[in-house]
């Protein structure tokens, strides 16, 4: 999901119910999945045995590995050398591309001629050396391609998928964030149900102190002084949002909470001035709801549920009453909280017992949308429509060029479609 959201020119943020490990390893998998040049491509040695190498190309959902005996390259071995070897504890190099039989480029050749040997010589990859014949950097075919398929795919200088990463305010944090970092991590997201709170603001601080480059988003909050104090204490970016999220029970539970639009709202105009940005997490339903997010003083959105039933979307599709729908669960579940590494500390939870948990989600099964890309590109639109429709090029002129109105009952069934038994389905509109 976070490949597919970079690829549309999204960011997605890796959850941290999982070891800091396997977090770390998801993000190292966004990262490495699309790059003009890998500079820092998995490498093996001669004597890797050849069950190792296939186990690290299924791992990393790569096609080949270069061979290099201390920092000298020697070879390469691709998916063709080991499609149908049998002998799997033998070395690799006895399989591999050696090194007179190489092609490759020097530092800084321009992206023409690297098609150009690519086409030449029919092959896939190439790699970059020095003058010393030492591994510098790995080109592919398939990078190329989604350069050009995805051309405004959200990348980094190293043209890398850029990706977040969420981590709490428990004990481990500052372990998960130093691993989540050196993986490669854009954003770090201290996530929390209670973004204005001393954990978070310490966490914040702590890290813009420790990695003064990184950049940082906190949350979630709902109010003027939250705000205020998270800018303080450094974040670059304020989530907004205190229950709006559709499998949320927050507001119902604890009697806590703001209306979406008010606390966007509200944050925004303490924002102003600074260079703080401010996302609105949760409650988007539409793209019409994106827009108002926006035109109330967001800079951008976090969603779940619009995406929850699409084909990247984590679970397995299943039948029920002759239409597929996909499990989504809020991370203030019963199961999400109860898991290993699960999301407890989010809601303040200090207890291991299911039994003494108190739940502020649910779980339940949303209509499977099929691809995440369809989904995105039918958002993309109805903002850019809304844009159109209100007379903005940007999304600050958004902020400045609006007006809100009142809206009743009427009014929004007015909005809606009525008087008709919808019979196709359109991509951009369900209604339960």
């Amino acid at each position: 999901m976070a490949i597919a959201l970079s690829q549309q020119g999204g960011l997605g943020v890796i959850h941290k119910n999982m070891t800091i490990e396997r977090q770390a390893k998801e993000v190292r998998m966004v990262k490495r999945y699309k790059s003009g040049i890998v500079k820092d491509p998995l490498t093996v040695t001669p004597t890797t045995p050849i069950k190792k190498v296939l186990e690290l190309t299924k791992s990393f959902k790569i096609s080949g590995l270069p061979v290099v005996n201390g920092e000298e390259l020697v070879g390469i071995v691709t998916s063709r050398d080991m499609r149908f070897e049998t002998r799997l504890s033998d070395p690799v190099s006895t399989i591999m591309t050696k090194k007179d039989k190489l092609v490759t480029v020097p530092e800084g050749t321009a992206e023409v001629q690297i098609k150009e040997l690519l086409h030449n010589h029919r092959i896939e990859k190439i790699l970059v050396v020095n003058k010393d014949f030492q591994l510098r950097g790995l080109i592919t075919v398939q990078d190329i391609q989604k350069t050009q398929a995805f051309p405004n795919a959200c990348k980094d200088t190293d043209e890398q998928l850029r990706v977040g990463a969420a981590v709490g305010v428990g004990e481990t944090s500052q372990r998960r964030v130093r691993a989540l970092i050196a993986a490669g991590a854009d954003i770090i997201v201290v996530d929390t149900a209670h973004g204005h709170s001393t954990g978070v603001i310490e966490t914040v601080r702590w890290i813009k102190s420790t990695f003064p480059e990184s950049q940082v988003v906190a949350g979630n909050i709902a109010t003027a002084e939250a705000a205020r104090a998270l800018i303080e204490a450094g974040t670059d970016g304020v989530k907004v949002g205190i229950g709006p999220g559709s499998i949320c029970t927050t507001r119902i539970i604890t009697g806590v909470g703001v209306p979406q639009i008010t606390a966007i709202n509200n944050v925004a105009k303490e924002l102003e001035g600074s260079k703080v940005k401010l996302i609105a997490d949760g409650g988007v339903r539409f793209s019409g709801d994106i827009a108002k997010a926006i035109a109330a003083g967001a800079d951008a959105v976090m969603v779940g549920s619009l995406l929850a039933g699409t084909e990247e979307a984590p679970g397995e599709v299943e039948l029920y009453q002759g239409r597929s729908y996909k499990a989504y669960r809020g991370m203030g579940s019963i199961a999400a909280m109860a898991q290993q590494n699960g999301s407890a500390d989010r809601y303040l939870q200090e207890t291991d017992e299911i039994t003494k948990l108190v739940p502020e989600g649910v779980e339940g099964r949303v209509p499977y949308k099929g691809s995440a890309e369809t989904i995105i590109t039918q958002l993309v639109g109805g903002i850019r429509a809304a844009m159109g429709y209100i007379g903005c090029k940007t999304i600050p002129k958004m902020h400045k060029n609006q007006q809100f109105i009142r809206l009743t009952n009427a009014g929004m069934r007015e909005s809606h479609v009525h008087n008709i038994m919808i019979t196709k389905e359109p991509p951009n509109y369900q209604v339960e």
